[in-house]
């Protein structure tokens, strides 16, 4: 870790992180947090990935849309109108929206090789913004002049990476640049987590062998083919699998590359001193 003890954490002029978590256990409410003291630099990965690595995806997606209507069409070809995504930090909907939900398209699903296609999409858009977080951690001090770096990322990265593996690319290079923070929920947290995707289910990026895994599961569960699949009971039925996948793999990123700190720590005081506090508190007992 490049932060031998608490004390070196708390002395640090340049503080860098790395938060990793499930979507929803309070990564970009943490981030913004700390933006918003005016001394860290907030880089989002999935704002990253959405406005570099996949924007012609998303925005070529929405022309194809478009012109399937006569109207549009026209404007369209003859440049009167222009197409584009709308992301922000505070709306990443265009990413989800282009990634989809495999299963019958009258019910707003994906053919299952389409969205092959555009998670192999995402798995590469993801990979390359986490290696770019070097390049922001120098661009922010360089341009901006911002002390402190943290690195906000999808739920994602554990499906991209081997923990155990010491010569992992992605996990090296992150690790040289900033600690590794796992953001760690417990049974609550996972009951909430699933109480609200069932409420408002959204798409997730999967590694490859877990959804053909659960996608081949699914169909024989249900007989039923993938162009008859319900698109969002697919998801629904998927997404507690999906934590308990992700679960071992987070852990093993904090022990083996990482800090882990108590997601209820960061709800019952959140604010930018209580941070310094909790991953000061997370280095010494690491380094005991």
């Amino acid at each position: 870790m490049i932060y031998r003890s608490g004390e070196d954490w708390r002395r640090a002029p340049h503080k860098r992180v790395v938060l990793f978590a499930m979507s929803g256990l309070g990564k970009t409410h943490l981030s913004n947090l700390l933006r918003e003291t005016g001394a860290w630099f907030h880089y989002s990965i999935d704002y990253r990935i959405g406005t570099r690595y996949m924007g012609e995806y998303i925005a070529d997606n929405a022309k194809r849309e478009a012109m399937k209507v006569p109207f549009l069409r026209d404007l369209l070809m003859t440049d009167s109108i222009y197409i584009g995504s709308n992301i922000s930090f505070h709306n990443l909907a265009p990413v989800s929206a282009y990634l989809g939900k495999p299963g019958d398209p009258a019910r707003g699903g994906l053919p299952i090789d389409i969205y092959r296609k555009r998670q192999d999409q995402f798995r590469r858009a993801e990979m390359a913004a986490l290696l770019d977080t070097g390049y922001f951690i120098d661009r922010a001090m360089d341009l901006y002049g911002y002390p402190h770096f943290v690195c906000d990322t999808g739920g994602s990265i554990c499906e991209w990476v081997d923990p155990e593996d010491p010569a992992d690319p992605i996990l090296t290079d992150l690790s040289r640049h900033a600690l590794l923070v796992w953001i760690k929920g417990d049974d609550a947290h996972t009951q909430e987590l699933v109480r609200r995707f069932d409420k408002a289910p959204k798409p997730m990026a999967y590694q490859p062998q877990f959804l053909d895994r659960v996608w081949a599961e699914y169909l024989s569960h249900n007989n039923v083919k993938g162009s008859d699949v319900d698109p969002d009971g697919f998801i629904r039925w998927t997404y507690a699998q999906a934590l308990d996948h992700r679960r071992p793999l987070y852990e093993a990123m904090a022990r083996n590359w990482g800090v882990t700190i108590d997601a209820h720590d960061l709800t019952d005081a959140p604010t930018p001193e209580r941070f310094d506090d909790l991953i000061a508190d997370a280095i010494d007992r690491k380094t005991r």
